[in-house]
C-alpha cells in the first residue's frame, strides 16, 4: 500500500514536469511564430498580438510549473 502511494506521488510529479515542458515548448513556438510574422511583415497587428500574448502566457506558465514542481 505504501509503495503504491509513492508511485502515484512520483508519477504525478513527473506528469507536472512533462506538462510544464509541453507548455514551455508551445510558448516558444508561439513566440518564434510571432517573430517570423513580424519579420516577414505578413501578419496583421491583431495576429501579432494574439500569437505573442498566447506564446508568452504558455511560456511563462510552463516555466512556473517546472520551477514550482522542482522545489517541492
Amino acid at each position: 500500500m505504501l509503495t503504491a502511494h509513492f508511485f502515484y506521488y512520483f508519477a504525478a510529479m513527473d506528469l507536472k514536469k512533462i506538462f510544464g515542458t509541453v507548455l514551455t515548448l508551445l510558448g516558444i513556438g508561439g513566440l518564434v511564430y510571432t517573430a517570423i510574422l513580424f519579420g516577414n511583415s505578413t501578419g496583421t497587428t491583431k495576429q501579432l498580438i494574439v500569437f505573442g500574448v498566447l506564446g508568452a502566457i504558455f511560456f511563462f506558465s510552463g516555466i512556473g510549473l517546472i520551477r514550482n514542481t522542482s522545489k517541492s
